[in-house]
Formats: structure tokens, sequence, C-alpha cells
């Protein structure tokens, strides 16, 4: 961070200082919220949690050489220097947001229902083609996680990717007012978080909440394939940039699935056109590949640039990451799930070699038709021929149930109580040449099924 006093600090949060006056103007290193995580000369900021309070860690983050603190409790004389505020989690947003507007550097906010993750990454790959680009980290994209992603923004870096997750209204006005983005892409309306946001036209009110915070001139690039985002005609004034797989300023033609590998598509951007390899499995990553060229296009680039780009992509663990074991494929795709997630990695998993499996765990946040949504994709599954479908969780016995009930699939159906119990029974289930398919939402932790197979 660079710039940043504790004056300056006190005054963008509303904060009260407190603290020997020679110390206002010392800048602070960095700003952390983890008191492992605090530097030499940092700003420690304690977040009142469900189980912890980080009010009682401030001692030990000064003993580790931090400069000073927040806190929303009065501190009696303590010899370190602290700001005095109503709410450190809203003290955080403010100082991220005055912080990011003092910055000369572009800042691309992606959202949406599925895929926010792997197009930040592609849009991360494309950019770093010609810029130095900072990109959000794991899932940093909350609103304590966003605000974290904004202090690493260094002076050396040109374009921040930031990734920008919500489950209810009014959280994206106040991520996008913090990030306050150049672009907003938004990859689709998908139904997610349906228990607070209701339907897909309250995602949609929630998503593009972001469109008030665009900067002057902002653009938006949106999906034109989904229907929800098809009737936007205008943001701000102006045309969003659109991409879709037939139509829009980018689009696919000459799609050649590689398998697991990848697929090969021509991608048209304007009024140009090139041959490019997708590294990741699945049709749904041509939508990601669209959206990144759109931004790199926004952002200067050349159509060169940005099919390097795409062609260097790397999955991360969790989404879409392939893994080989023993003769056998792994898809790592458990970090998170929906049905629109579930539907495309069922896609991925028909089209892969050798016997299927399907090791399916609960979706949340579904809502009241939460065990209706779970038979869809149970149904799907059967439809799609996978061999096996394996579930976890009291929602995926409607999985099972329903795919059972397809006749003539010829799937093998089993649910187990526990991931133990799956874990115990897999060994003698697959062998060599299988494809397993690992998915659930998060709260499920099926990376535990996948740290078992890789290991």
């Amino acid at each position: 961070m660079e710039h940043m006093t504790l004056e300056l600090i006190a005054a963008c949060c509303n904060g009260t200082y407190f603290g020997e006056e020679t110390k206002k103007n010392i800048e602070v290193s960095n700003i952390a919220i983890d008191s492992r995580k605090i530097m030499p000369g940092g700003l420690f900021i304690p977040i009142c949690g469900e189980r912890v309070d980080g009010h009682d860690f401030i001692p030990n983050v000064i003993q580790a050489g931090a400069l000073a603190c927040l806190s929303e409790k009065p501190l009696e004389n303590p010899p370190y220097p602290y700001i005095l505020v109503k709410s450190t989690r809203t003290a955080l947003q403010n100082i991220a947001a005055y912080y990011r507007k003092s910055l000369d550097i572009k800042v691309i906010g992606i959202t949406g229902s599925v895929g926010k993750t792997s197009t930040k990454e592609m849009i991360a790959a494309v950019l770093s083609e010609k810029y130095n680009v900072h990109k959000t980290a794991g899932n940093f994209n909350n609103e304590i996680g966003l605000p974290l992603t904004i202090f690493g923004i260094q002076k050396e870096h040109e374009i921040a990717a930031l990734e920008m997750g919500i489950s209810d209204f009014g959280e994206m006005h106040r991520l996008a007012e913090t990030a306050n983005p150049d672009i907003c892409v938004i990859t689709n309306i998908g139904q997610c978080h349906l228990e607070n946001l209701g339907s897909l036209d309250g995602v949609l009110k929630a998503k593009t909440e972001a469109f008030a915070h665009l900067r002057e001139n902002g653009v938006a690039i949106l999906n034109q394939d989904d229907e929800k985002l098809a009737n936007i005609t205008q943001v701000n004034g102006n045309p969003p940039i659109w991409y879709g797989k037939k139509q829009g300023d980018a689009y696919a033609s000459e799609i050649e699935s590689l398998g697991i590998e990848g697929i090969r598509i021509r991608l048209h951007l304007m009024e140009e056109s090139q041959t490019v390899t997708i590294p990741i499995a699945g049709e749904h990553n041509i939508y990601n590949a669209l959206a990144a060229a759109c931004a790199g296009k926004a952002c200067g680039m050349t159509l060169a640039e940005i099919c390097r780009g795409i062609e260097r992509v790397k999955t991360i663990g969790g989404r879409s990451n392939i893994i080989k074991r023993n003769g056998i494929t792994i898809m790592d795709d458990c970090y998170n799930a929906n049905p629109m997630s579930m539907r495309a990695s069922l896609d991925v998993l028909s089209g892969a070699s050798g016997r299927k499996i399907a090791i399916l765990g609960d979706m949340g946040e579904l809502g009241e038709k939460e065990r209706a949504l779970h038979a869809e994709i149970g149904a799907y599954a059967a439809k799609k021929q996978i061999d096996y479908l394996f579930c976890v969780g009291e929602l995926s016995k409607e999985m099972v149930a329903a795919a059972a009930a397809v006749k003539g699939s010829g799937v093998y159906t089993a649910h187990f109580d526990t991931k133990e119990d799956l874990l115990a029974y897999l060994p003698m289930a697959i062998k060599k040449g299988d494809t397993l398919l690992v998915k659930a939402s998060h709260f499920m932790q099926f990376s535990k099924i996948v740290e078992a197979f890789a290991e």
C-alpha cells in the first residue's frame, strides 16, 4: 500500500484517532484482518465473527510489529495508536473504496450466477499478455474479501480483475461501490441464492446493482445468450458489449471438442477471427473465453494477444481442475454448485472416455424448490448416460431417486450417509480408465474426497 497514513485512514472511515500526534502521518505498510498476516508497520482491523472476536488479538499483533489497529471498543490508554469506529466491517469497506479511487488503475468487476471464478481467471490470463494484472485470489469475493483484494494492489499493477459474489440484495451495491469498476462483466443469471433472491428476476436485479457504480464511461460486458441479460438494452446510457456462442461482438464458430483436454473454436471478435484452443474441458468455457476476449479488446489488446492468453489459462483447485492419478481421471469441480453449474459439469463428464462416475452432493440456498431442483439434476445425469451416480447429503437423495426412475438409462445409483462411507466404498467400485466428477456446494466439503484420491 502507498500513501495511506493513519490520519487519512481515520478520515475516510469516519473514525476517531487516539495516540501520539507524531504518528498520525506514518503510512501503513499493509492492512490485514488476520493476526497472522499483519506485517511490521501494518494496520490490524479486528472483525467480530460468529466464533472469534478479532479484538482479542490486538495485543498480539502489536507485539508482532503492527503500527496500529481499528477498534469498535474504546481501549484504555494503550501504548500504541488506534482508530475508534462504529463498525470495523464498514470501515474496512470505506478504506478500500478510498484506496481504490486513489489508484490510477483500470478495474474489471466480474459477477454472475455461474462461472465467476473461471471467467476471472480467463480474463486475468488474457490481460497478463499485455499488462501487470492483480486478481482476486481464492474466494476473496465478498464484503470482506474484496476490500482485502483491493489492498493487495501495488504500484506496479496496471489492471485489477476483481470477482464479486453475493447472496442477497444490497450486497452488490456495497461491493461495486468499493470496487468502482471501469468494466463490469456479468456471466449469466441462474438458479442460485434463491433462498434470498426468490427468482431469476430477483437474481438479475441483485447482480445489476453493480451498474450504479460503474465509472464514468464505464462499459458492461454481458452474455447475450442469457435470456435475462439479453433484455438489457443499455447500461448508464451506453449499449453493452455482447458475447454469445453464435451472436454478439464476440462469438464462436467451428467448435471442436477435445474431450477433457479442452475445446477448439474459431473466435470472432468485432471484425477479426482466429482459431484458438481453450485448454479447459466443456463448452461452457467458450463463454468464459468470449467474455475475456471482450475484456481484452476493451483494454486495447489485439486478437493475437487475446488468443495467446486464452491458450495459457490454467485451472485452479475445485473448479474444472483435471487430476490424473493411477489411471483414474478426476474432475475436481467441488468448490461450489448450483443447478446450472451441475448440468455443465455433467455435460463434460458425458464426453469423457471410460466409465463415467458422478460423485455429487447437496446444493445450497435454493429455497422452497430445492428438492425438485435436486431431482432435476438426478434425471439429467441419467439422461446424459452417466454410468454411476454416487451421492452424499440429505437433498441428494432426490437426485438418486430421480435418476433411478429414468427408464432405460442403465445408470447405477447409490446414496451414502457420510463422505466417509462413500470413501470406504469407492475403492471397490472404481478401476483404471474411469473418469470421476466430484461436485457439490462448498459446505459439503467435497474437497476431502478429491484429496483422498489425489494422495
